[in-house]
């Protein structure tokens, strides 16, 4: 059994592990066998992260997360959680393998995942001028024709930031009204570089290494034609990843795990969550991370007040053969019994 255990490898749950580990906590970071590093994995140069004046590619940020993580002590996994039991004070988090861990606590920082259009180039240009965030890459765009797919408030924001780089931004809606709240609307109503395209879906994108133009379908008569463009932007939504965890930790109107005020505690004592799937609103590399430093810190000082009897074998200071299982508690006397 461990002190920590950290499921999510993206900024939050690394520099989880960062704060875990200086603290002498030998957390386990679970990454996932496909997705390890989170959604800068898929960014090519990152230029607002402090520290890197001159930029740096996204996978290489991570994997001076990992590494930072990995020399204080931090054991990193590569497998998938498939199931977890968080409810007892000693959590079971069960991976693909069929290998089962224990901890005392748990760090939830699974991320969000952007939607998709579902296109069959979509992956294969996601850096190449597909893009599902405009504050990470829109100066990428200075003087160049880009187009918003979506008609929410997202798609109104990335859209009026991309004005201050491109000399045209074009936003694509499948209806002929917005979602939007009005004043975003009329915000972009109102951008002479902004045009709107109704009723109208990205059938296709083109582009051998870099996108060129993509196809769009009006969807009501069913008629194709090509769009030029250097860039698409992609704002139909994100899903914070939480399907592991409906009806254990409480979640918020927006879909995310709920925890309380500033704090990283959800509704389970011992459970904590960071990043962005807990974040409806920024989503931000730096804002995860700082996140995952409040969920260190919050998951520290609930082991330092845990009974001896039950921190205890999560230090190896016991026999072996005498940790708890899940399941097990203390008593009033801190006496470690098992539940019936």
């Amino acid at each position: 059994m461990r002190q920590m255990i950290i499921i999510g490898s993206g900024p939050a749950g690394y520099t989880a592990a960062i704060y875990a580990a200086r603290a002498e906590l030998e957390p386990l970071l679970i990454a996932s066998s496909v997705e390890a590093g989170g959604e800068l994995m898929n960014t090519t140069e990152v230029e607002n992260f402090p520290g890197f004046p001159e930029g740096i590619m996204g996978p290489d940020l991570m994997d001076k997360f990992r590494l930072q993580a990995e020399r204080f002590g931090t054991e990193v996994v590569y497998d998938d959680v498939t199931e977890v039991d968080l409810t007892g004070d000693v959590k079971r988090v069960t991976l693909g393998s069929g290998e089962v861990h224990e901890a005392l606590s748990v760090v939830v920082a699974t991320g969000s995942a952007y939607r998709k259009l579902g296109l069959p180039d979509e992956d294969r240009l996601s850096g190449y001028g597909v893009s599902w965030c405009a504050t990470c890459d829109g100066a990428f765009f200075r003087k160049r024709v880009v187009a918003v797919v979506g008609g929410g408030d997202s798609a109104m924001e990335e859209a009026t930031f991309l004005t201050r780089f491109a000399d045209k931004v074009y936003i694509i809606h499948r209806r002929d009204s917005l979602r939007a709240s009005k004043i975003m609307q009329q915000r972009a109503f109102d951008n002479p570089k902004i045009e709107f395209l109704w009723n109208s879906e990205v059938a296709a994108i083109s582009g051998e290494t870099a996108v060129e133009s993509v196809t769009l379908r009006d969807t009501i008569t069913g008629e194709e034609r090509e769009l030029e463009l250097t860039g698409l932007f992609i704002a139909v939504g994100n899903d914070p990843r939480v399907h592991l965890f409906h009806g254990q930790i409480d979640l918020t109107l927006e879909g995310t795990l709920a925890v309380e005020g500033r704090s990283s505690r959800t509704n389970l004592p011992g459970v904590f969550a960071a990043g962005d799937v807990i974040d409806p609103t920024y989503r931000q590399a730096i804002t995860a991370a700082a996140s995952g430093t409040v969920a260190a810190l919050d998951a520290e000082h609930y082991l330092a007040s845990l009974p001896e009897a039950l921190l205890a074998p999560a230090k190896g200071s016991v026999e072996e053969g005498s940790a708890p299982v899940a399941g097990s508690t203390v008593d009033a006397d801190g006496e470690l019994v098992n539940l019936p």
